[in-house]
């Protein structure tokens, strides 16, 4: 039984796995795994990943203990809005600094990796 199996590489498709945030039927934002930070839960994405055509800062902003500040997001896709469904530190305090510029969602976000 051979193998063109030589070189103990799987299927690039595999290996690679590219977590999205997806909202009203669109693709808002997607990063590779190695990119992307986990948090209490939540899947952080650069801010380089995000299809910046679909957000716009919003106004309101929240503070964790352990975390600092956050900003927020409204999505806008398609007509619609769902406000504040994305969050950002922008200066977080150290122990959360990992995850400084990196963007999480919740309020029907669905995050597939």
């Amino acid at each position: 039984e051979g193998s063109s199996h030589t070189s103990g590489i799987q299927n690039p498709s595999i290996v690679v796995a590219m977590p999205k945030a997806v909202w009203n039927g669109k693709v808002i934002a997607e990063a590779k795994s190695e990119e992307t930070e986990s948090v209490e839960g939540n899947v952080y994405f650069p801010l380089s990943s995000l299809k910046k055509e679909y957000f716009k800062e919003a106004k309101n902003t929240t503070v964790c203990g352990w975390k600092g500040k956050a900003n927020y997001y409204d999505i806008e896709v398609g007509g619609k809005t769902n406000a504040g469904a994305a969050w950002i530190y922008k200066e977080p305090k150290p122990a959360a600094a990992k995850i400084k510029n990196f963007v999480a969602f919740w309020k029907g976000v669905k995050v597939e990796s």
